[in-house]
């Protein structure tokens, strides 16, 4: 029975590997094809997610990857590609995406909660600091005769 089942696994997972796509093109030299793969390696799968278009088996991404293919064989160079799938997809289709007003807050956000975290921590550090130096000089002259009263019964006892 359980050479069976390790058969069934098997055969499932060949015919897995079977299906999965494998893109071929014919590019007219090798700038072309490093051009290819830096700008599918740049740009991100909209379905995916964390993914880019080079190592991602989903139709749209075949789709990106023949599209990007199709606009080198135009003559369009990596910046009109770029802009064109920005322009559709929009800045999320980009791992780094451009600075602009929209996405300061990706570029600039972890470093402001970075900092603003360690000044947090600073103050509560300085505070304990400060109350374990503080003694009886930080005592107002009514407490002050309050903790002497206090103080002179414990010896009297």
């Amino acid at each position: 029975m359980k050479r069976w089942i390790a058969a069934a696994v098997l055969g499932l997972s060949i015919a897995g590997v079977a299906h999965a796509a494998i893109d071929t093109y014919e590019f007219a030299n090798d700038a072309e094809r490093e051009r290819f793969h830096e700008l599918t390696k740049e740009l991100r799968c909209p379905k995916c997610q964390n993914q880019d278009i080079a190592d991602s088996n989903a139709p749209i991404a075949t789709d990106l990857r023949k599209e990007i293919f199709r606009m080198l064989g135009e003559g369009k160079d990596n910046q009109q590609i770029i802009d064109f799938m920005v322009d559709r997809y929009g800045d999320f289709v980009r791992y780094k995406p451009a600075l602009t007003g929209k996405t300061a807050l990706l570029w600039f956000g972890p470093a402001g909660l970075l900092l603003g975290g360690v000044l947090v921590i600073a103050v509560i550090v300085r505070r304990r600091r400060a109350e374990r130096t503080a003694g009886p000089d930080t005592l107002s002259a009514e407490e002050r005769k309050r903790l002497d009263q206090l103080l002179d019964k414990t010896k009297n006892d």
